[in-house]
This record gives C-alpha cells, structure tokens and sequence, in this order.
C-alpha cells in the first residue's frame, strides 16, 4: 500500500473520531462508550473513504457498506462493554452526514427563488436541487438503513445484549 493513500486514510479516520467524540460527549453516553463511538467513526469513514476513493464506488453506497460495518461493530463492542449499540453508532454515523450537498441544496433553492425574470439561471439551480437534494436524501436513508441492518438481523441479541442476565441465554 502507498503511503500517501495510508496517510489519508489515517488522517481521514481521526477526523471522523474527534467528530465522534463531540458527538458522543453532547450525548452524555457512558465514558467507556466514548473511545468505542470514535473507533467506530474512525472505522467506518475510513471504509468510506477507501470505497469512494479507492474501490470506485459511488457516495450513497459507500456510506451504506461503512454504515453497515459501524452497525454490526456496535453489536460487537455493545456486548463487551455493556452499552446499547445505538449509543455507540449514532456518534460514529454523524461525522459521515453529507453536510455539503445539504448546503449546497439549500443555497440553489435560496438562488433559485431569487433568480427572477432569468430563466437559463432558474433551470441551471434547479438542477442543483435536484442532483444535490438527492445526493442527501439518498446518503441519509443510506446510512441509517444500512446502521439498522444490523439490529434487524440479531434481533433479540440486539435489546437482550446489555444485560447481564440474559448473557447465558444464547
């Protein structure tokens, strides 16, 4: 692997965990989720970022496989440290929300509705709505389909996982 590509990589991944570790900290989850939250947020824009940029895949369906792999991590790391998942991976999943496109999305509806009397100018913000309103929408429903995922499938280890009574019952 070269080192540039492990270096964005890297610097990419602690990005994503010092924004899970705000995230996680406005949450007031349990400290010993914090450091999970960010390994998770670390993880998973780090399979982002390699998807997109590395693998060829498209936005919505490289934030769907990260969210994904951060859903079936949070089972994992819930279990050993006694935490509900979607307290570890709503933290990790809010660096990977496409903040830009939904900006960009309401600048052309703000442009749009301003460009009065123009109308190559109304079409060309238009189209921006569109393609950056559904760059989000589909990044959104992405994310949090592809986090659930996980909970749907393990089910009852999902809500029984936390405690420790129900541990032998497997």
């Amino acid at each position: 692997m070269d080192w540039q590509i492990l270096g964005s990589v890297i610097a990419d991944a602690i990005g994503a965990a010092i924004a899970a570790i705000g995230f996680a900290v406005i949450s007031n989850p349990p400290r010993r989720a914090i450091l999970y939250a960010a390994l998770l947020a670390a993880i998973g824009h780090s399979i982002r970022f390699v998807l997109l940029n590395y693998a060829g895949l498209d936005l919505a369906t490289a934030s769907f496989i990260a969210a994904f792999s951060i859903g079936m991590l949070s089972l994992l790391a819930g279990y050993h440290i006694f935490c509900p998942a979607t307290v570890l991976y709503i933290p990790a999943l809010l660096p990977m929300i496409p903040g830009m496109y939904a900006y960009r999305t309401v600048f052309s509806l703000i442009r749009f509705l301003q460009s009065s009397g123009n109308d190559n100018e109304a079409i060309h913000y238009l189209l921006e709505i569109f393609k950056n309103g559904i760059t989000t929408a589909s990044v959104l429903f992405g994310l949090g389909v592809g986090a659930t995922i996980p909970i749907f499938i393990f089910y009852k280890r999902a809500f029984s996982m936390t405690r420790t009574a129900n541990r032998s019952k497997k």
